[in-house]
C-alpha cells in the first residue's frame, strides 16, 4: 500500500512537470505556409527594387585618406617587393 502511494506520487509529479514541456514543443513546429500569387509578385517587385538600388551605389575608386591633407606633398615611395620566405621565416637570398 505504501509503495503504491509513493509510485502514484512520483507518476503524478512527473506528469505535472512534463505537461508544460510537451505544450512548448508543439509551438516549435509551426505549420508550413505557402505564399499566394500576390505575395510572390510583391516579393519579386521588392527584390527588383533592391537590386536596382544596389546598382545606384557609386563605386569607390580611391581609398579614403583622412590624413591626406596633413602629410607633405612628397610623392609616395613604391613599396619594396616582397621576397619569398623560407620555411624558417627568413628571407631567401
Amino acid at each position: 500500500m505504501k509503495l503504491s502511494r509513493k509510485l502514484f506520487g512520483v507518476v503524478a509529479a512527473l506528469a505535472l512537470l512534463t505537461g508544460p514541456a510537451a505544450a512548448q514543443m508543439m509551438n516549435l513546429m509551426p505549420e508550413v505556409k505557402t505564399k499566394s500569387a500576390e505575395e510572390k509578385e510583391q516579393d519579386a517587385i521588392t527584390e527588383k527594387a533592391y537590386r536596382e538600388s544596389l546598382r545606384k551605389i557609386p563605386d569607390t575608386k580611391a581609398a579614403a585618406d583622412p590624413w591626406g591633407n596633413v602629410r607633405s606633398d612628397t610623392p609616395k615611395a613604391a613599396a619594396p617587393a616582397k621576397q619569398p620566405r623560407t620555411k624558417t621565416g627568413s628571407a631567401a637570398n
